[in-house]
């Protein structure tokens, strides 16, 4: 049930190919390495912390090793993208990063992985070699256009905010060039004070021009309070009062999974996708909730079987008032999952979606255990 998402495959899982299954086994090792070596040799990484280096790579390390087992749900391909663009969103959220660092460590991760491989006598073969770095040059694409459009959404949010706020000072220039205009007995100063509320009318229909292309959304910044919080305790809650109206599951890799985090915002954010679980998963099977960490960083997965959410509307659904238009006209995904993504991002992390007809849909709020330092991070959602 997309285990790989969270980066929580297991090396003996009988359903995994012996291939995958040795890549599995290598995951800590690889990961480690990969971090070691962009430290290394990406100037922009030397100072991130670890959860912010590490990114989504257990996901990514665990997606592209389910790609070696033979009938593997066909979702885990689509998977491997929205990995790999969720990497290079977050990279251009939290990171001084720009697309050519971001090329560089992908190219660093396969450098790596084929040398533990090698190293550890794991035998890919001519054509799982071809395979997985074919996989790698794709999320190397995936993740470098995600970043490059994630970064132009955050300038012309920023662009978008100046505007907005040169309007205040402006129409108070303009109303004082005004008052001096029709006091002032010197025709001199009145003509001076008529070219500035000249100019200052041109300025102002060039902001608010400006704005109406941007078509900012003015929701804001999403205000996180941030304490300790125990999210294994939160996540029971949620799923109590949930579970009167629909089965709910909950599975803990540990009990005491303790961060700081804004309680309130991950609390509404986990009722949001465990009832819209329930609301479009299939009436007669569970809602399965899983809360899992790797290193510095805590996934919170929930998942429902079902209808999938179609391909095309894998991204509209985290825009504002957009909806996934096959669910119907109206039926929801209009405000709540562009908050989830708000706050996941806010809180310095990513959300990661999977979906197909066989395995139903997936979530995951993949966030670093203590979000302080990253407290209203930039999103572009």
């Amino acid at each position: 049930m997309s285990a790989n998402l969270t980066g929580h495959l297991l090396a003996d899982d009988p359903a995994l190919s012996p291939l995958t299954r040795a890549l599995v086994a290598l995951r800590e090792e690889v990961v480690q390495a990969w971090m070691d070596a962009v430290r290394s040799a990406v100037p922009q990484a030397k100072e991130l912390p670890l959860p912010i280096l590490a990114n989504t790579l257990p996901a990514y390390f665990d997606t592209l090793a389910a790609l070696l087992t033979p009938g593997y749900p066909a979702r885990v391909l689509n998977d491997l993208g929205a990995v790999a663009s969720e990497h290079g969103g977050e990279r251009a959220r939290m990171t001084d990063y720009d697309a050519t660092a971001v090329i560089h460590e992908l190219q660093i991760f396969r450098d790596v992985l084929f040398r533990a491989l090698h190293e550890h006598g794991v035998a890919l073969g001519d054509g799982g070699h071809a395979a997985v770095s074919a996989h790698i040059d794709a999320s190397i694409r995936e993740s470098a256009n995600a970043f490059t459009v994630v970064q132009a959404a955050l300038r012309e949010q920023f662009v978008a905010s100046v505007a907005h706020d040169l309007r205040t000072p402006l129409s108070t220039a303009q109303m004082a060039a005004e008052m001096i205009s029709h006091t002032s007995n010197d025709p001199n100063v009145r003509r001076y004070a008529e070219k500035i509320v000249a100019s200052t009318q041109r300025i102002d229909g060039m902001t608010r021009e400006l704005l109406d292309r941007i078509a900012f959304c003015k929701t804001g910044a999403v205000r996180l309070e941030i304490h300790p919080v125990d999210m294994t305790a939160l996540m029971r809650e949620v799923v109590l009062a949930a579970a009167s109206a629909h089965p709910v599951e909950l599975t803990l890799e540990r009990e005491g999974i303790e961060g700081w985090w804004c309680g309130d915002a991950i609390r509404r954010v986990a009722e949001n996708l465990v009832n819209n679980a329930i609301k479009y998963g299939a009436p007669d099977a569970p809602v399965r909730v899983t809360v899992s960490t790797t290193p510095e960083r805590v996934q919170l997965m929930v998942h429902n079987a079902g209808d999938p959410i179609a391909p095309e509307d894998s991204e509209s659904i985290f825009q504002l008032y957009r909806r996934a238009g096959s669910r119907g006209p109206g039926s929801g995904w209009g405000v709540g999952l562009p908050y989830v993504r708000r706050v996941a991002e806010a809180h310095g992390g990513s959300v990661l979606m999977s979906s197909s007809i066989d395995d139903g849909t997936t979530f995951v709020i993949d966030i670093p255990l203590d979000a302080r330092p990253f407290a209203g991070a930039p999103s572009a959602a």
